[in-house]
């Protein structure tokens, strides 16, 4: 597990090396087709090395939700624990992650007639203020959950509207647990400085790859929009602006740096208060993977 940009694939890969592991991506980006350069894919020289499940599953009009995810990780790990060998979970969504670890609890459906009601609210009020009462009813969720990203913004007050419980109460009574030994490591810089470093310096490699071309082959398609999840994504939704015409060059490229930015203190919000995780360092790509390998040697022998 780790931030945006901390990185986390090269780590994996020099795992896969030295044991008999197969990887499975836990990213929300990762499994939409035709979106490779902005979601920092893995390179075709890099797949050929240590192939990834779960890359590729989706057309990004397509929805994927954490219980997806859980029944394709589960099905992954089942498989690969039956040909003998270790289930290797990279990645940066923090939400698969605990779906994956705790199971899903069974939340109220989506009610139109509430959503409707949260819409109006948002137009009158404004997504800030919606966000200040989500952090008044359930501060965990809050906190989590970004001013600009209406949808699980609008998902979490539904849910409490619905229920009368909070998200945060709801995911406690969480379902089935993970049938599996689990070592979590969470890789990451030694400072927010240099983090910040590494973002800025890949959203630039990103766009000296093609990020703009391939977001325009996107753009052309005419069927998707900044409401759908793919679009939503980093960098995706910052190129839209900028595509059509709503923003300028500069302005899409800082506030797309910006956004990776705001990515990354969200999942260090989550691992800093995740149990049971152990931290390497990011900059020290060796010793993190000869600590991963010594805590599996120390239990495996």
């Amino acid at each position: 597990m780790g931030p945006t940009a901390s990185g986390k694939t090269a780590l994996a890969i020099a795992l896969r090396k030295q044991l008999p592991v197969e990887l499975i991506s836990v990213d929300s980006a990762l499994i939409y087709r035709g979106m490779d350069i902005g979601t920092a894919k893995p390179s075709a020289d890099e797949l050929a090395q240590a192939p990834h499940r779960l890359l590729d599953i989706r057309d990004p009009s397509q929805a994927y939700s954490a219980a997806d995810f859980r029944r394709d990780a589960l099905a992954a790990m089942a498989e690969i624990v039956q040909a003998g060998r270790i289930p290797l979970l990279v990645g940066g969504t923090m939400l698969y992650f605990k779906a994956l670890l705790e199971g899903l609890s069974p939340l109220p459906s989506a009610d139109p007639e509430v959503r409707q009601r949260i819409e109006e609210m948002a137009r009158e009020k404004g997504w800030d203020e919606l966000h200040r009462q989500l952090c008044a009813i359930d501060p965990v969720a809050g906190s989590r959950i970004h001013p600009n990203d209406p949808q699980r913004l609008s998902r979490a007050l539904e849910v409490f509207f619905i229920s009368g419980k909070t998200l945060t109460e709801l995911t406690k009574t969480s379902g089935e647990a993970l049938p599996y030994d689990v070592y979590q490591f969470a890789i990451a810089p030694a400072s927010r400085e240099l983090l910040h470093q590494r973002i800025a310096l890949r959203f630039e490699q990103m766009l000296a790859s093609g990020f703009e071309a391939e977001a325009r082959a996107l753009f052309a398609r005419g069927d998707l929009h900044t409401d759908m999840p793919s679009i939503r994504c980093v960098g995706y939704r910052q190129m839209w602006s900028y595509l059509a015409g709503e923003i300028d060059y500069d302005e899409m490229v800082y506030r797309g740096i910006c956004a990776t930015r705001q990515l990354a203190k969200r999942q260090m919000t989550w691992l800093r208060g995740w149990e049971n995780v152990r931290w390497l360092d990011s900059d020290s790509p060796e010793s993190a993977r000869n600590e991963v390998l010594q805590v599996l040697s120390a239990k495996h022998g």
